[in-house]
């Protein structure tokens, strides 16, 4: 069989990771023997066993190894991190070949696996599906390659394009459960001071399963410091991002910065890992990435009936349109810069 079909089938695997891995990849790996899989496995938690530990663990007669090609949909880790270097594991088991679908940008990996394997005589292809290996990842290569997270706006409008300004949710069921899905896949989320205090989001996870993201907030003067907030309940890690202080009270942490312009708060993510960021408003935060083009993606949930009088429009944007969903009572629309 063809190498793109084991492949492919590393990549189903790896998302089975999703929302569980990050800072890591999502990773996926097949072992074949005479055209037939004997072995699969994938990265399913951070800090856990990597892909190619667990599809190794998966084969029943390791004999087959010197006689197998191992795929898998990212480069194998050369280093020492939480787990030891997967390079290593695949040349002690002698296998014979290894398919790479695309090279580790990080820094202490970025062609070493690969080399360490061509040292020990075990021949390694690379390339294979490596655009569609890149975009599983998106978020890590955006991260490595760019200096900061993957950044995704995200606003939900009115029939008539107000985004705020009754006490009124603007989406339906669908829409509200599909946010939630999202608040588990990223590992932030971020609104502004004013929707903090207008709105008093919990920016956690509801009606789905899943790890809840880290909360942001964007509070320059920390207006929003003292008040009786759900975002301030120390239920999950929350940062706020300000121009005064820096403090630590439990799972809140007030990180001072000397702007808090979007290449400022970006910069304090990368400090801190954060790989993804969900910008959810308001209009004027989402504008300041909007206006210095600084995003990779933006969802928009159109209501088909729901308009308010009065209130704040949603931001002005020229993306391109890659996606449209009907959502029942809404229409998501997915937007890539131009």
């Amino acid at each position: 069989m063809p190498h793109n079909y084991f492949m492919q089938r590393c990549l189903q695997l790896a998302t089975k990771g999703r929302g569980k891995v990050a800072p890591n990849p999502m990773v996926g790996c097949v072992i074949v023997c005479n055209n037939e899989i004997i072995g699969e496995g994938y990265h399913a938690q951070y800090g856990m066993a990597h892909a190619e530990v667990n599809a190794i663990q998966s084969v029943v007669d390791k004999t087959l190894l010197p006689q197998s090609t191992v795929y898998v949909s990212l480069e194998p880790c050369s280093h020492y991190g939480k787990t030891p270097p997967c390079a290593d594991l695949l040349i002690s088991h002698k296998v014979k070949q290894v398919v790479v679908g695309c090279v580790d940008p990080h820094a202490k990996v970025a062609g070493m696996g690969i080399a360490k394997l061509r040292a020990a005589q075990i021949e390694v292809i690379t390339g294979v599906l490596e655009k569609e290996c890149e975009a599983l990842n998106k978020r890590f290569f955006t991260f490595h390659h760019l200096i900061r997270p993957y950044v995704i706006l995200k606003w939900a409008e009115t029939k008539n394009e107000f985004m705020a300004g009754q006490q009124k949710q603007i989406s339906g069921a669908i829409a509200q459960t599909l946010l939630h899905q999202w608040r588990t896949e990223e590992m932030a989320f971020m609104v502004g001071a004013n929707t903090l205090l207008m709105d008093n989001p919990a920016l956690n996870v509801r009606h789905v399963e899943g790890n809840p993201p880290i909360r942001i907030a964007v509070d320059s003067l920390l207006k929003s410091e003292g008040m009786d907030l759900k975002f301030y309940d120390n239920a999950q890690s929350t940062i706020v991002l300000n121009t005064i202080k820096n403090a630590k009270h439990g799972l809140i942490e007030f990180v001072k910065l000397e702007s808090t312009s979007p290449q400022h708060l970006l910069n304090a993510m990368y400090e801190r890992n954060i790989q993804s960021v969900v910008i959810e408003g308001g209009p004027s935060l989402l504008s300041s990435f909007i206006d210095e083009n600084i995003w990779d993606e933006l969802r928009v949930i159109h209501s088909k009936a729901t308009v308010f009088e009065t209130g704040l429009k949603s931001p002005k944007h020229t993306g391109k349109l890659v996606l449209q969903e009907d959502l029942d009572t809404d229409v998501l629309t997915i937007y890539q810069p131009l």
